[in-house]
């Protein structure tokens, strides 16, 4: 069991899930997904910034790990609404959760991007956990974009 993260669409913010005044808890899977998907995984030399920085983000204990954390969604920030860019998020997230099969958490992960609508692009994620059940969720990544 892990702590549980909760995402508060009003706010649009991931926080600590509260359930009768104590911290709530997953089995682990779903939050640890939601840290690959939405921690800056620190951007590649060849990535072009969307805020015109030189700031490349990354995760901070990145410092100590020969495996990088997070995902490189950040990089879609202002990105138009696109084909391209979907493939791009989808590559991304693929790249954020590529860890669960090498470690033999899933046999198999999906993920596949779609505009949900003006503004929102939304990952949908699939864990294969072999005899398990698999996991399927929705990712809603929020646009601010230039167009």
């Amino acid at each position: 069991m892990d702590i549980a993260m909760r995402y508060d669409a009003a706010a649009q913010v991931f926080d600590l899930a509260i359930e009768d005044g104590d911290l709530a808890t997953d089995e682990g899977l779903t939050t640890a997904v939601i840290l690959s998907l939405y921690t800056d995984r620190r951007a590649l030399e060849a990535d072009r910034l969307p805020d015109g920085t030189t700031d490349r983000r990354g995760y901070w204990a990145d410092a100590y790990n020969d495996r990088p954390h997070g995902s490189r969604l950040w990089l879609l920030h202002r990105e138009k609404e696109q084909d391209t860019v979907l493939r791009r998020a989808k590559e991304y997230a693929e790249e954020a959760l590529a860890w669960l099969v090498e470690d033999e958490v899933a046999s198999q992960v999906v993920v596949n991007a779609i505009h949900l609508r003006r503004g929102v692009l939304q990952l949908l994620v699939q864990i294969h956990r072999g005899e398990r059940d698999t996991l399927e969720r929705q990712f809603d990544y929020v646009w601010q974009n230039a167009a």
